[in-house]
């Protein structure tokens, strides 16, 4: 570890001691060059980078406009496979006839559009519009979770421990961001730059209009990181028709929640000390001491409602006096949900994880860091501010952090309790609200009963096998993915697969659509036309998916999908209060953008395990991993038989496919 660091930015920097019982704790106030005592590295911040968090945010280049012809091809490449020739035909002349008429218009419009502003990229209002319209509720239908690794170190996996510790490295987190000492995120085609301090000083003294170009010369790829912003101190709020999201800097505490019940206390003192370890842990001590029971109506199923219907639900909170509560919920650092559960298995966590019991979550906080009872930890998140990127740093920083540099202890003795520091929440709830709490209550049980979760895992090969044979690992597990489909619904269907354009300003997601006309063939002649085809002409047909696959995710990385150019073409024509174009009306479009099977993996040696919720009631959601030596995916659905047929046809497929790669034919 390093010893020194530099301190840079304006102001002057002060250090003196902070209050009687924070030993080894200072103030700072500004920052300026210098050297600075590592204390403040293990106390205030996860580290101190050389490069300010946000110095290549102006110089990023931007997300490029995809010409309509291009996004015209994809798309129908798309289609293809989906459709038969007489419907094809159809969709092929829509499409031609919007190319060259309503679509080259609006082509026009959103062009001129995003010349007009180049501090953004052309998808993110529309993109956020999206999100923040929907009045789906958010549970299951938009909110991720990742569920962290234990800590290495068995002793402090108890609750307590795990909760306080987690909490001084979150903290740390969000004053390394707010001091702009938080490494920025690129991507290192040659690691070696990551650790090389003279790129480092070079690139922190190029000024931000051209630093990107800087790291571009050594093959560094700097990342958008405009969605930290929303990282702390965020919420989603109900409005009737679109909501709208929240942000108060200025908030110092965290919420935290015990049985249905809400507590705060400040975090953070006015000069940005983090309270002492200790401090945090008597609070905690003291809510799960407090909070022994439910209370008779917990509002938080609220957050699972329809969203209009939380709206007008939300107004006669305020209404009733609850003004100031709300806020101190909604500005919170985060939310911390202390959950009286011990999940048994991979499939009670994810539950837990995902929608949990209703009553000790607040779905529209940016995200909740959960620990069960028995120190199992993982963050639900909020989907409309931001992406997976973000998210899988922050739970990497705070992993590492919490488990080298524990705040506390498994003996670590508590402050004294002080219950005036720590204030529970009470709300004035009428009758009309209790009536709706009821109702939002039993639609969440109700729909929560009928999720099903499944994992898998195949342990016969992964990663390095897949790359000795010169192979794709996520294009085969796709590839897999297609095959089952194929033997369970005995047609070829829409699929996706989530792929960050973070690499360019403002950038979001685009789609990978793995569906094509070769992954059609492939599972036709592995299902209906087993002996039709020899072994090598089989792996010729892996290896032309596999070169496909590639080729779909580095247009998509490179902004040059076409789900995104066609939604933002689409929403301006809605936003202009144009007819809807017969392009958007097709039966086709509608089908190609019901999807069946939605896939996104992540993987980090942080996180045990991931999910979401299907994307359609009749599809599946589909979180997979490919490891070096084998591979997963932890899988949801509302189709419970047809989900657990899915992963037995998968495990077949999968067979198949490692049948093929050692030479053996099918049977």
């Amino acid at each position: 570890m390093l010893r020194t660091w530099l301190a840079f930015g304006s102001g002057v920097l002060l250090q003196r001691p902070g209050p009687v019982g924070r030993r080894g704790y200072w103030r700072t106030v500004g920052l300026t060059e210098g050297i600075v005592s590592e204390l403040d590295t293990d106390h205030h911040f996860v580290h101190r980078s050389t490069i300010p968090t946000m110095h290549f945010q102006d110089s990023l280049p931007r997300l490029p406009v995809p010409k309509l012809e291009e996004s015209i091809r994809r798309y129908l490449a798309a289609q293809k496979p989906l459709l038969d020739d007489d419907h094809y035909r159809n969709t092929e002349r829509i499409a031609r006839e919007f190319e060259k008429e309503e679509g080259r218009k609006l082509q026009q419009a959103l062009v001129e559009l995003d010349k007009k502003n180049k501090h953004t990229s052309y998808i993110s209002d529309p993109w956020f519009d999206m999100y923040l319209s929907a009045r789906d509720p958010v549970v299951l239908t938009f909110n991720p979770f990742v569920s962290l690794n234990p800590d290495p170190k068995e002793g402090y996996n108890s609750q307590v421990v795990r909760a306080t510790n987690l909490v001084v490295s979150s903290i740390k987190f969000l004053n390394s961001l707010k001091n702009e000492c938080l490494r920025p995120d690129i991507y290192y085609v040659n690691p070696k730059w990551s650790q090389s301090r003279p790129f480092k000083n070079f690139i922190r003294l190029l000024p931000t209009s051209v630093s990107w170009y800087g790291a571009y010369m050594v093959n560094a790829y700097p990342l958008d990181m405009s969605q930290y912003k929303r990282l702390f101190n965020s919420s989603r709020i109900p409005k009737l028709n679109k909501d709208e999201l929240f942000t108060n800097e200025q908030g110092r505490h965290l919420l935290v929640m015990r049985n249905g019940h809400f507590y705060v206390f400040d975090v953070l003192d006015p000069f940005g000390n983090i309270l002492h370890p200790s401090e945090i842990q008597a609070h905690l001590i003291y809510i799960l001491q407090d909070a022994d029971h439910l209370p008779e109506f917990s509002f938080c199923y609220l957050t699972t409602e329809e969203r209009n219907t939380w709206a007008a639900i939300r107004q006669q909170l305020l209404e009733a006096g609850n003004e100031d509560n709300l806020q101190k919920i909604d500005s919170a650092v985060f939310c911390l949900c202390l959950d009286n559960i011990c999940p048994k298995d991979d499939i009670e966590l994810s539950h837990c994880m995902l929608h949990g019991q209703g009553f000790n979550r607040w779905f529209d906080k940016s995200f909740s860091l959960i620990i069960t009872s028995d120190g199992t930890a993982g963050i639900n998140f909020e989907h409309s501010w931001g992406d997976g990127v973000a998210v899988l740093r922050f739970v990497n920083e705070v992993y590492r952090n919490s488990t080298r540099h524990p705040a506390i202890v498994p003996q670590s003795d508590p402050a004294a309790l002080c219950p005036a520091k720590c204030e529970r929440l009470e709300f004035r709830l009428n009758e009309s609200i209790q009536s709706a709490i009821n109702a939002a209550r039993m639609k969440f049980d109700e729909t929560v009963e009928k999720l099903s979760v499944k994992r898998f895992e195949f342990k016969k090969y992964g990663k390095e096998f897949l790359v000795k044979q010169k192979l794709s690992p996520d294009a085969v597990f796709q590839l897999a993915c297609q095959i089952t489909a194929y033997r369970l619904f005995g047609k070829i269907v829409s699929s996706y697969e989530a792929c960050s354009t973070a690499a360019f300003k403002h950038g979001r997601t685009e789609t990978i659509r793995p569906t094509s006309l070769l992954t059609k063939q492939c599972s036709l002649a592995f299902v209906e036309e087993r002996s039709k085809h020899s072994v090598s002409e089989l792996r010729n047909m892996i290896d032309e998916c596999s070169k496909y696959h590639r080729r779909l995710q580095m247009e998509a990385a490179l902004g040059k999908g076409f789900d995104r150019h066609l939604f933002a073409l689409k929403h301006l024509s809605v936003s202009r209060d144009d007819p809807v174009p017969e392009f958007f009306l097709d039966a086709a479009y509608q089908k190609l953008n019901h999807i069946i099977l939605s896939t996104s993996t992540l993987q980090s040696p942080a996180v045990h395990i991931g999910g979401f919720g299907p994307v359609e009631p009749d599809g599946f959601g589909i979180g997979y991993n490919v490891y070096d030596t084998w591979l997963g995916c932890n899988a949801t659905g509302f189709l419970t038989r047809e989900l657990q047929d899915f992963l037995g046809y998968l495990e077949y497929s999968l067979n198949d496919i490692l049948d093929v790669l050692e030479g053996r034919p099918l049977v």
